[in-house]
């Protein structure tokens, strides 16, 4: 079995590190270069770079942040936001990510996550997967955040998987930012569901939250962001909390 990983995620607005609540209320909190070379010193197992405002606007990631960014990791570095073909892929992976992430484009077109998967790789394919909860159900949204779709999130998680997708990037857009934990009903619901990893991504406030988001949510990884870019804790201390507590990470 595969150890359970620490991702931590850069959400990028025009070149800088933003982070809100609920996907609103942006705030500048550094530069992505420098951010993950810390987090990688601190132990990330992989960074996640997400150009949050690429698909809004109608343009491409930012390749030259996001080149600057791959020459200092030596960690896995995925990155998503504003990718529409296969092309922009290929100009992503030749600029230095690993893995790249799709949303928007996905929706509009699913068989790209096929024609992604079949040219790199699935393990190059990661599907984002951003929900809200209405009723007993998860609504998938895209534009990051800003558009809700027909899709019900788990069953589209699913189809993604299906498609070629190699990871599901999992975030409750009702938990982004607010520090009580991750949807876990959200998360195992769509790891029971596929056969592929699953990142658990929007809540974490400490290392009960990961815990659970491995143990209850079934996750294969959990995605940090806002209690790390607060100085609230440290990917090394939220390590050696989650081995003391018996769990076998990276």
């Amino acid at each position: 079995m595969l150890r359970p990983r620490i991702i931590v995620c850069l959400d990028v607005d025009h070149g800088r590190v933003v982070k809100g609540v609920n996907f609103k209320g942006l705030r500048d909190v550094g530069d992505p270069v420098e951010l993950a070379q810390r987090y990688e010193r601190e132990g990330a197992d992989e960074i996640v770079f997400l150009d949050v405002s690429a698909s809004a606007e109608g343009r491409g990631t930012l390749l030259e942040t996001v080149r600057r960014t791959a020459e200092v990791l030596f960690i896995p570095l995925t990155v998503g936001g504003g990718v529409r073909t296969v092309g922009d892929m290929g100009e992503l992976l030749r600029a230095g990510a690993d893995k790249i992430g799709m949303n928007s484009a996905a929706v509009r077109n699913p068989g790209l996550i096929t024609e992604g998967s079949e040219l790199f790789g699935s393990q190059c394919i990661v599907a984002s997967v951003d929900a809200a909860r209405e009723g007993s159900s998860w609504r998938a949204y895209t534009h990051g955040g800003r558009t809700p779709t027909e899709l019900e999130g788990v069953e589209w998680a699913r189809e993604c998987a299906d498609r070629g997708a190699g990871e599901i990037l999992l975030t409750s857009m009702d938990r982004d930012g607010v520090r009580t934990g991750y949807d876990l009903e959200l998360t195992r619901s769509v790891a029971e569901q596929v056969k592929v990893p699953v990142i658990a991504s929007g809540g974490a406030g400490g290392p009960s939250h990961i815990l659970e988001a491995f143990n209850e949510g079934k996750a294969s990884a959990a995605l940090l962001a806002g209690i790390l870019h607060d100085g609230l804790t440290t990917v090394g201390a939220i390590k050696d909390e989650l081995v003391s507590r018996g769990v076998n990470v990276r």
